[in-house]
């Protein structure tokens, strides 16, 4: 149990070390919503299990590599337990950052369509 509250310290004066960076990242997040807010996200689901799905085995392989580590090294359940809990927190917050920006980037189809006739049990209007 007191290797977990360690893990859990650790990552609590990580967050403090780089509070402004985090900051910074949640507004850079919120701003991104905030643009795409009034986009169509009708199909943005199969993004963010797109961009997770790819970050999380890279995460897992990557984030240890920051702090002068490998996978090889997680030899405890404690350590795997960081290892594959930071990879999720990196691939959800990508995934997090794929969705708005999907929604930026996607274009509407129907932009220059006529609209369709209305369905009522009436003739159609002539032209």
């Amino acid at each position: 149990m007191y290797e977990i509250w360690l893990m859990l310290n650790i990552v609590w004066e990580l967050v403090l070390l780089h509070r402004w960076a985090v900051a910074a990242v949640l507004l850079g997040l919120a701003l991104l919503w905030a643009a795409a807010r009034g986009r169509s996200g009708r199909r943005t689901g199969p993004t963010f299990a797109l961009v997770a799905a790819v970050v999380f085995p890279l995460a897992i392989v990557g984030l240890p590599m920051l702090f002068g580590s490998s996978v090889t090294e997680a030899r405890y359940g404690p350590d795997w337990l960081l290892v594959i809990g930071s990879a999720a927190g990196a691939a959800m917050l990508a995934g997090l950052f794929a969705v708005p920006v999907a929604r930026l980037l996607r274009t509407d189809r129907n932009a220059g369509a006529r609209p369709h006739p209305p369905l009522s049990g009436g003739a159609a209007p002539r032209a």
